[in-house]
């Protein structure tokens, strides 16, 4: 099982990937973020979308707010400033959220009616949260090959090169 201090690693991460990757988006103008680049959710915008509704969900299912999961598929923004803007508090909101973690909340478990296919799931806490994390990561993948494709790069993704993993080497005495 999962612990707190790892929820609270993996929701650093998250914030500063989508800082790194929000920044790469918006070197792109609005029209390109829309377009439809044949990926799972068309476009850059819809899937960065994606992620916030999918972290929207589960931080209603988690914690009542906001009280109702939103829509599916439905932009929630109306345009990437918005999105941007929503992220950012959103990223503060997780990071601060799992600070509150306890083992005894990791062990519960949640039911729940997925929007994805109507069915109840019930699944203990740690899973579900392993799952928004991975979710994150997994649609941050499918954008980094999409940015790429249109000449941007978002540079490492990789955890280890975090800023509070970066080495300082000892001055010489």
């Amino acid at each position: 099982m999962i612990d707190a201090r790892y929820c609270q690693l993996m929701a650093d991460y998250n914030q500063w990937m989508n800082t790194k990757l929000y920044r790469a988006c918006a070197s792109l103008p609005e029209h390109e973020l829309h377009a439809d680049k044949g990926a799972f959710f068309q476009s850059i915008y819809m899937t960065l979308n994606h992620i916030a509704y999918s972290d929207l969900a589960f931080l209603s299912r988690f914690t009542g707010d906001p009280p109702q999961v939103p829509p599916l598929g439905e932009d929630l923004f109306g345009g990437f400033h918005a999105l941007s803007v929503q992220r950012q508090q959103l990223d503060l909101r997780m990071c601060e959220w799992t600070k509150s973690l306890t083992s005894e909340w990791l062990a519960q478990t949640l039911t729940y009616v997925s929007k994805v296919d109507g069915k109840q799931r019930t699944a203990p806490h740690w899973v579900l949260v392993t799952h928004v994390f991975n979710h994150q990561t997994h649609h941050r993948g499918q954008l980094t090959t999409l940015l790429t494709q249109q000449g941007v790069d978002v540079g490492s993704t990789d955890l280890p090169f975090m800023p509070q993993f970066e080495y300082i080497a000892p001055l010489d005495s």
